[in-house]
C-alpha cells in the first residue's frame, strides 16, 4: 500500500484550505481504532473529514459518511467534549517539510486558537494529539510511554513535542543543477537510493516516477548519466518544487498505485541533447532552470498538469484508501470466517459419524430379540457348556447360530439378549434426535460456507459488507465470540445481486442468510418465483413477475442458470434447481436464519457453466 508522502500530503491540504476554512464541527466519529472523523459544515457545504493513524494508510481526506453504528471509542469522546461547537480555523503544517499538521480550532473565525488537534501522518509512527492553548496533551489516538520511546514518549498531561528534527537538505528552486548533481552524486550509487538519502521530503513512490519521467532508469547509477540526462532529471526537479508552490496538483491513479503530480511524458526527441528545440518542454523553461539559481523561475502554462478522471485529491485519497483497507480486511475477515467454519463443520461432522455408527448398532436390536425368541422357544436343545446354539428360523429354517454365556443356562441367555435388545432399542431413540439436530447444524453451516465460497476476491464496498453480515450472524449464532463487537448498521441499504432475464423480467439472489430471508420473506409477492438448488447449500433467488406475466423457459433457465452458480455446486455441469411460488416456501419454527422448507415445487436443471456471472 502506498503511504502518503509530503507532496500528497500537501497536496490534501491545499484543496482543503481552500474549500473547507472556516468550518463548523458539527460531529466527531470513530470509524475504528486508527480512523476518526470531523463533521464540518461551511457556508455551502457539509462533509466528513477523516483523520487516520492506520500504521499503513495514514491520511487526512474528505470521507463518505459513517455507518449508523454506536461509536464506543473514548478518543472521539474526548474529542467531542473539547471541540464540538467550535470553528475549524486554520490547517498549517507545523514547520517546512514535516508531515506533521495543525488543525487550529477557536470559538469562531478571526480568533484565536483555543485548541490544537495534530495530525501526524508518519507511517508506522502515524498519530493524532489534541492539545489545549498551554500545550500540553489532552487525549491522543496512541500513548507512546517512556519504555516504548526514549526519543519521544506521547502521555495525557505532558507538553507536546514535535517529532525530531529532519537533518536532510531543504530541496529548494534556487539551487543550482551544479550543486544538485554534486550533493546526488559525491558517493556513487543507484539514482533513486542517492536522491531519497541527500535530501527531505521525498518518498520511494514520488522518486522512481520522478525519474521515470525523464526517461531513466531508477536503479541505474549516478555515475552512468551524462549531462543532458542531468539536465532533463532536474528539469522534473524543479517542477514538482513548482507544483508544491503553486498548488498545481492533479490526482490519478498509476499501475503501482497513484501520483498527484501530472509528470511531463518522455518521447524519443527529449533524449536529444544536441538541439533543445526538439525537447517537448518549451524553450523558455530551459533558460529558467539554468538561471534557477540566480532567480525563483515560474513554469509556462503550457508545462501545467493535463486533466484527470479525479476531480480532486480527496477523491482520489479516499477511493484509494477506501479500497486498499477494504481488501485488506476482506481478505483476513474472509480467512477468520473460513477457519471457524471448517473447525466447527469438522467437529459436527465427527460427532455425527459418532452418532451414525450408534445408529447402525442400534440397528441389530431386532436381531437381538429374534434371537432371544428363538432360544425361548428351543430350550429343550440347550445343554450345560455351550458356548453357542445353532437353531432353525422361525420364517426361512436357516441355521442361526446364537453365542451364549457358558456360566448361565438358556433362560438366563435369553433374558441377557433381551435387555441387550432393549438397551439398543432405547439408544436408537435417544440417538436420533441428537443425530437430526447435529444434522440441522451442518446443513445451516454448509449454507453458510456457500455464500463465503462465492466471495472469492474482493471486487467492491458491497462485498465487504456481505462478509460483515456473515460475521455477525455466526456472533447471534454463537458460533464466534468477540469482546469487542458491534453491531452492523440496521438502516444500511440491502444489495442483491440483480440480474435480468432474456424477457426482460429483474433477477434477485441473495447475497447470504439474512439477505436470503430478506428476499424470500419480505421482497418476495404473490407474482414472483422462488428458486433454490434440490438438497443443496446455496442462495435464495426470486424472479420478480407482474400481475398478468409469465416467465418463458427461457427465463426459468436463465434463473436455475443464476441459483445454480450461486450455490455449492457452481463448478457442476449441471444441477438440480426447484422452484415454487413464495407463498409455499415456510420457515419452521426456531430455524436458523436462510434455513427455509417448501412444497408445490416444480424441477429444472440449472447450468451454472453457462450463467453470466460465471463468465
Amino acid at each position: 500500500m502506498q503511504p502518503v508522502d509530503f507532496t500528497t500530503l500537501t497536496a490534501a491540504c491545499s484543496e482543503l484550505r481552500t474549500q473547507w476554512l472556516p468550518a463548523r464541527l458539527e460531529q466527531v466519529y470513530q470509524r475504528d481504532r486508527f480512523t476518526v472523523s470531523l463533521a464540518l459544515r461551511t457556508m455551502n457545504q457539509r462533509g466528513w473529514i477523516d483523520i487516520s493513524s492506520h500504521p499503513a494508510a495514514a491520511r487526512i481526506c474528505v470521507g463518505d459518511s459513517p455507518p449508523r453504528i454506536p461509536d464506543t471509542f473514548t478518543f472521539s469522546e474526548q474529542l467531542r467534549h473539547q471541540l464540538s461547537g467550535l470553528a475549524l480555523v486554520s490547517i498549517a503544517p507545523v514547520s517546512p517539510w514535516e508531515r506533521v499538521i495543525d488543525l487550529q480550532f477557536a470559538k469562531r473565525p478571526g480568533e484565536h486558537a483555543l485548541w490544537h488537534l495534530y495530525a501526524e501522518i508518519m507511517g508506522k509512527y502515524s498519530n493524532v494529539i489534541l492539545t489545549a492553548e498551554d500545550n500540553l496533551v489532552v487525549t491522543c489516538a496512541h500513548q507512546v510511554s517512556a519504555k516504548q520511546s526514549s526519543v519521544r514518549p506521547i502521555q495525557t498531561g505532558q507538553p507536546y513535542e514535535l517529532p525530531p528534527s529532519l537533518t536532510d537538505a531543504v530541496p529548494s528552486a534556487i539551487e543550482s543543477l551544479d550543486r544538485w548533481k554534486e550533493r546526488i552524486s559525491l558517493v556513487p550509487g543507484q539514482l533513486k537510493t542517492n536522491l531519497l538519502k541527500n535530501y527531505r521530503g521525498l518518498s520511494k513512490v514520488l522518486v522512481v516516477s520522478m525519474i521515470r519521467s525523464a526517461n531513466l532508469d531508477p536503479e541505474q547509477s549516478t555515475d552512468s548519466l551524462n549531462p543532458h540526462q542531468w539536465q532533463q532529471l532536474f528539469h522534473r526537479w524543479l517542477y514538482w518544487l513548482q507544483c508544491l508552490e503553486n498548488s498545481k496538483f492533479q490526482p490519478s491513479f498509476t499501475p503501482e498505485g497513484y501520483s498527484v503530480i501530472d509528470w511531463p511524458k518522455p518521447d524519443e526527441k527529449e533524449t536529444n541533447p544536441e538541439n533543445k528545440s526538439n525537447s517537448p518542454l518549451p524553450s523558455s523553461f530551459y533558460s529558467e532552470a539554468e538561471s534557477a539559481n540566480e532567480s525563483n523561475s515560474t513554469l509556462p502554462s503550457s508545462f501545467l498538469p493535463l486533466p484527470s478522471s479525479f476531480s480532486s485529491v480527496q477523491q482520489l485519497l479516499n477511493s484509494y484508501y477506501t479500497g486498499e483497507i477494504n481488501q485488506q480486511v476482506f481478505a483476513q475477515l474472509r480467512h477468520q470466517l473460513t477457519q471457524k467454519l471448517n473447525n466447527v463443520l469438522a467437529k459436527l461432522r465427527l460427532k455425527a459419524n459418532t452418532f451414525k455408527e450408534r445408529l447402525q448398532q442400534s440397528a441389530d436390536a431386532d436381531t437381538h430379540k429374534s434371537q432371544a425368541d428363538l432360544l425361548m422357544a428351543n430350550l429343550q436343545h440347550w445343554k450345560p457348556g455351550m458356548k453357542s446354539i445353532s437353531l432353525p428360523d422361525f420364517e426361512t429354517e436357516k441355521p442361526v447360530i446364537i453365542p451364549l454365556n457358558v456360566e448361565k443356562n438358556a433362560v438366563q441367555n435369553a433374558q441377557a439378549i433381551y435387555k441387550k435388545h432393549q438397551k439398543l432399542k432405547r439408544a436408537r431413540i435417544a440417538v436420533e434426535p441428537l443425530l437430526a439436530a447435529v444434522q440441522e447444524e451442518i446443513d445451516y453451516l454448509e449454507q453458510v460456507e456457500a455464500a463465503l465460497s462465492v466471495l472469492e476476491a474482493y471486487r467492491n464496498t458491497q462485498d465487504l459488507q456481505t462478509l460483515a453480515e456473515i460475521r455477525e450472524e455466526l456472533i447471534q449464532q454463537k458460533y464466534l465470540v468477540v469482546s469487542d463487537y458491534r453491531g452492523s448498521d440496521k438502516n444500511a441499504a440491502i444489495e442483491f445481486h440483480r440480474y435480468q432475464t432474456p424477457s426482460g423480467f429483474e433477477l434477485l439472489i441473495g447475497r447470504n442468510n439474512r439477505q436470503n430471508d430478506q428476499l424470500t420473506f419480505r421482497t418476495a409477492n404473490d407474482y414472483d418465483l422462488w428458486f433454490h438448488t434440490l438438497e443443496i447449500p446455496g442462495s435464495h433467488a426470486l424472479l420478480r413477475l407482474t400481475p398478468g406475466t409469465v416467465a418463458e423457459e427461457t427465463d426459468l433457465q436463465f434463473a436455475a442458470d443464476m441459483t445454480a452458480y450461486y450455490s455449492r455446486a457452481r463448478h457442476s455441469e449441471q444441477v438440480p434447481v426447484v422452484y415454487t411460488e413464495p407463498k409455499y416456501v415456510y420457515k419452521p419454527k426456531g430455524a436458523k436464519p436462510g434455513m427455509v422448507v417448501y412444497k408445490q415445487e416444480r424441477i429444472v436443471w440449472g447450468r451454472p457453466q453457462q450463467a453470466p456471472a460465471g463468465s
